[in-house]
């Protein structure tokens, strides 16, 4: 018995091919084998391969396994590649969707490059900072060969590096087209744009010559006692002020802006000496250029000054800044001392508004107390007046000498420092009483300043501690995506990288907000979805693995059509 194909050829020269199940007799009487049809399948071309798939399996069952091998054998099955397809292609379907590819394609017009393949390249740099972080030469290996990028072409270490420079080159239009799109797409809420630094380190021990050039220029240009609105650079300065206490290290600063929901829609990078006083002006220099409505800028204490107030308040924006309480300004201290009734919202935070001033110039003021950090404060006090007490203890028997060595040491800590004292004459260590008294009337609290007073002191309070998301931001980008080590040398792909770090987090923070579920455990259940390709005599098909429970959950979150079972085929060339 065996499946026997016919043909027929039609008046129009055209061939049709039919499939029966037949089975060879020997003829009564010339004894010669005859073929007696059973069961005719119909057309070849219309064939119900299902209907055959499981007649094969049905008589698959009552052969043992190495007479069903034995039987199939003819028509072996190559598994000839398999890649990881479902993290790429969810990152593709939102890439597209969020207007970035279209950006790129629009910037990409008028340049002598093609706009296609420099999105497509661009999209596998980005996609690989989101599912396995390394260096731009890894990507061009593990684009090749170990994912399934759907229509990106091979590509070399030489195309990744051009595409990175015109990113940078066209960046103010890309981010202008990719934060319209997503404003409208996710409907974003930008009267609330939070702004904070970070710095990352570098591998050398040495910091850019070409930083001396530019600080001469830079000196040149000064015409007014106005400090200059900095300029975006990636040169490598050393710096005391580094964010990762790398400051043997040379560095960079990278600004981020992000919205209540946390989506970053726009990061900056800054020589590494550049300081948060000027970087707020170019961060709202640019973003007032997209013609945003009333905003209100919120901000640490490292941004806040005089000056840069007023700056923020240019073109009817507002401001939401924190006052450091230790050194605090003069009205800022006077905000402290004032007396009021606290208001408990939003659970375990107490609030209290108060103004400072008469008229137009008063200024408004906020005070916030939470009672966990303030047992907190508490604790972290407590432990270090241990730590000062056990080690000064019997110090005034020592050499004047070693009592000042021990000073030394202790006051390299500011913590410490804040705690301890020498007295005058015999300058014996102590721990300093009235110091902890005062330290203790800041315990669990904070001060914020601002400008609205349309905001409510809950709304205040809650809208600063939503700064947490910038923080959330640079965990991630300094975490699974990996922003660190940093092995470009020149300044503008410096830069390019801060922006391809910048894209996947926007790509993550929009799929983590859609399903509510952290990106490490999108990507690794995403991951489990293959892209197969298998090669029989004929012909070579591309399909997918099956869809799993939880991967059409997430499908459905993102709004995401499932991928086709069969994305690629290939038929054997015709024999002549």
């Amino acid at each position: 018995m065996y499946l026997r194909e016919t043909k027929r050829r039609n008046k129009d020269g055209s061939t049709v091919s039919y499939l029966q199940l037949a089975h060879n007799e020997r003829h009564p009487v010339t004894g010669s084998p005859v073929a007696k049809v059973i069961h005719n399948f119909g057309r070849a071309d219309q064939v119900d391969r299902e209907a055959l798939r499981r007649l094969v399996a049905s008589i698959s069952r009552f052969l043992d396994p190495a007479e069903a091998v034995a039987a199939t054998e003819g028509s072996d099955v190559d598994i000839v590649d398999a890649r990881r397809l479902g993290g790429a292609y969810v990152l593709d379907e939102l890439w597209h969707r969020l207007g970035i590819a279209r950006a790129l394609e629009v910037a990409a017009k008028g340049r002598r490059l093609d706009g296609e393949i420099v999105e497509r390249v661009l999209f596998a740099l980005v996609a690989q900072r989101c599912l396995e972080p390394a260096s731009k030469l890894a990507c061009v290996t593990w684009a090749n060969e170990r994912v399934a990028l759907l229509s990106c072409p091979a590509f070399d270490d030489q195309a990744a590096y051009a595409a990175m420079d015109f990113l940078l080159d066209a960046l103010g239009e890309i981010a202008t087209g990719i934060f319209d799109r997503t404003a409208n797409l996710l409907n974003l809420a930008c009267d609330v744009v939070f702004v904070d630094t970070s710095s990352t380190y570098f591998e050398l021990d040495v910091a850019d010559a070409e930083i001396e050039l530019a600080e001469a220029a830079a000196s040149e240009q000064a015409t007014s006692d106005e400090p200059a609105v900095p300029t975006e650079a990636a040169w490598r300065q050393f710096s005391k002020n580094s964010k990762d206490h790398r400051t043997d290290l040379p560095q960079v600063v990278i600004a981020m802006a992000v919205t209540t929901d946390g989506i970053p829609i726009r990061c900056w990078t800054f020589p590494g000496t550049t300081s948060d006083q000027l970087i707020i002006r170019r961060v709202k220099d640019d973003l007032g250029s997209w013609m945003l409505n009333r905003v209100i800028w919120v901000t640490d204490s490292g941004f806040n000054s005089a000056a840069n107030r007023a700056y923020l308040q240019r073109g009817g924006d507002h401001y939401i800044v924190c006052e450091k309480l230790r050194s605090a300004s003069t009205d800022a201290k006077a905000a402290l001392s004032r007396a009021g009734r606290y208001h408990e919202v939003a659970g375990n935070l107490s609030v209290k508004e108060v103004r400072v001033g008469n008229g137009a110039r008063s200024q408004r003021f906020c005070v916030c107390v939470n009672p966990e950090a303030k047992a907190r404060d508490e604790i972290v006090r407590a432990n270090l007046v241990a730590y000062l007490t056990r080690h000064i203890e019997g110090s005034d028997a020592w050499e004047r000498h070693r009592r000042d060595e021990l000073w030394g040491e202790l006051r390299q800590t500011p913590a410490l420092l804040r705690l301890l004292r020498r007295t005058t004459k015999d300058h014996l260590l102590r721990v300093d009483h009235g110091a902890i008294a005062r330290d203790a009337h800041f315990d669990g609290k904070w001060l914020i300043r601002t400008s609205d007073d349309t905001l409510g002191p809950e709304d205040l309070a809650l809208a600063y501690k939503q700064l947490s998301e910038v923080e959330r931001g640079w965990r991630d980008v300094k975490g699974a995506l990996r922003l660190r080590p940093v092995y470009h040398h020149r300044e503008g792909r410096i830069r390019s990288h801060v922006q391809l770090c910048w894209l996947a987090l926007l790509l993550v923070r929009v799929a983590e907000n859609a399903t509510g579920d952290t990106w490490r455990n999108l990507r690794h259940e995403l991951d489990r979805m293959h892209l197969v390709t298998l090669e029989t005599a004929e012909g070579r098909l591309a399909k997918r693995s099956a869809t799993t429970k939880r991967q059409r959950e997430i499908f459905a979150a993102l709004e995401i059509a499932e991928p086709a079972q069969i994305l690629d085929y290939e038929l054997p060339d015709p024999i002549a």
